[in-house]
């Protein structure tokens, strides 16, 4: 008998050891974000046309979320709320940025990268910004060693004020002088490198193969310190563009070539990590900025079965695939269906690698307990909420299996675990439900406007 308990002791005591109970202390990170992917756009979350096996096997060898959402449903706010952990209106990022138009997130702001800084991390920032393009506000005035992309939109066009590389290339018949114009020029974006534009107008056929050179490049450099990389991948916004080894590919037509491209990249990344043995010590999470356009021709992305698309805080706005991977820490095959969010990212990674949090107040909550799996915990949003902005303007809340969205008076209340495409709206049969998050709702706002920084 001492025997077999012994043995149960052994084998407990490994799951705990080998699926979280334990930590590193200094992890390497890896955050793929994507640009206006749906929910339904990875075969795992139900994609009938788009391959992803690369994908879906991060989710076979690790956990994928059913409720994450993106901060808010448009890029700059999103994308200032996964950085800082907190949502957009308290950090002064309620809107969508623009080139040579003042304003960005300020550098006084605590970001994933400035917390690393404080334990000797390595950072890159990889792809898309949209957090201002002055140079007070760029990658690498934000924690970042290095910065490699596109500051904005792939639709959007130049600051004029750029400084420029002594190298740069000119495409497409541009000059300095014409860079130097203020004429807007849609589409036609710069590839920056530090603070420098090095290619105007950016080659974008080329962009997600060249994103994932740098990445790889980064990952061998600082195999044997710690880092963290985020890569933030400006395809599949609007325009779309894929290599020669993708385009025409996919029976989604343009759309599906740009995230099937996606895949290849995150499978190069893993495979690389595998490759130099450091996968055991690297989270990696994928996920997306916010829900896809409302676009025809195959040009958008797909949110079923959800309903609305970006720029809304219907579910298809804001609620995102969402799949993270850690050998030997998170279990695999994992589906956790708890509410969690882009906001958790920072206080999560301060947990792991042990990383002081900013003294000003956030938002999100460590959910490295829903992560691996160590407790049947339940969201650690489950009791005090999740809350959708529009801008700074508080449009719902999600308590649990409940979400309330008041727009412009019109009240509407769904039960999300019954009806995930918020087709029932049963606000009237449910008064104290909608007075109770209503006044969360009150709360909350008046709570946050009262502590931005």
């Amino acid at each position: 008998m001492k025997q077999i308990l012994g043995v149960i002791f052994i084998l407990l005591s490994w799951n705990l050891s080998v699926f979280g109970q334990t930590k590193d202390s200094k992890p390497n990170v890896i955050i793929f974000f994507t640009d206006d992917q749906g929910y339904q756009d990875v075969g795992c979350f139900g994609s009938p046309l788009i391959k992803t096996p690369n994908l879906d096997k991060m989710a076979e060898d690790g956990i994928k979320f059913t409720d994450f959402y993106a901060a808010s449903s448009v890029c700059s706010p999103s994308r200032a709320a996964l950085l800082t952990g907190c949502y957009p209106p308290r950090v002064g990022v309620p809107k969508v940025f623009w080139p040579n138009l003042p304003g960005g997130l300020s550098n006084q702001e605590l970001t994933i990268a400035d917390m690393l800084k404080t334990k000797n991390y390595a950072a890159a920032c990889i792809g898309k910004w949209h957090l201002g393009d002055e140079a007070q506000y760029l990658p690498t005035m934000q924690g970042f060693d290095t910065y490699y992309g596109i500051p904005f939109s792939n639709d959007m066009s130049v600051n004029p004020k750029s400084k420029v590389s002594k190298n740069i290339v000119f495409r497409e018949g541009m000059t300095l002088d014409s860079l130097r114009e203020k004429k807007w020029r849609g589409r036609k974006v710069p590839l920056m490198k530090q603070d420098e534009v090095i290619e105007y107008p950016v080659d974008q056929s080329t962009i997600t193969q060249r994103y994932t050179s740098e990445a790889v490049d980064f990952i061998k450099k600082n195999k044997d310190n710690p880092f963290f990389l985020y890569v933030a991948h400006t395809m599949p916004h609007v325009p779309l563009y894929a290599s020669e080894n993708f385009k025409g590919k996919s029976a989604r037509g343009m759309y599906g070539d740009a995230v099937e491209e996606l895949d290849w990249s995150m499978g190069e990344i893993l495979k690389t990590l595998e490759s130099l043995g450091i996968d055991e010590n690297t989270l990696v999470i994928f996920t997306s900025d916010n829900g896809p356009w409302n676009l025809e021709n195959e040009q958008g992305g797909s949110a079923l079965p959800l309903r609305g698309f970006k720029n809304e805080t219907l579910e298809g706005g804001m609620r995102v695939p969402m799949i993270a991977q850690w050998k030997g820490k998170i279990k695999p095959g994992s589906i956790s269906n708890e509410v969690a969010s882009t906001i958790d990212f920072l206080p999560t990674i301060a947990y792991l690698t042990d990383a002081q949090l900013s003294e000003k107040p956030i938002d999100g909550k460590n959910i490295w307990h829903l992560l691996s799996g160590t407790k049947k915990g339940k969201s650690p949003h489950r009791k005090k909420g999740f809350y959708y902005y529009k801008e700074s303007t508080l449009e719902a809340v999600r308590q649990g299996d409940w979400k309330l969205r008041i727009i412009d008076g019109e009240v509407a209340l769904y039960n999300l675990k019954n009806d995930i495409s918020e087709s029932n709206n049963v606000a009237d049969a449910n008064p104290k439900l909608v007075k109770k998050l209503r006044k969360m709702m009150t709360d909350f706002d008046m709570d946050l406007k009262q502590y931005m920084h």
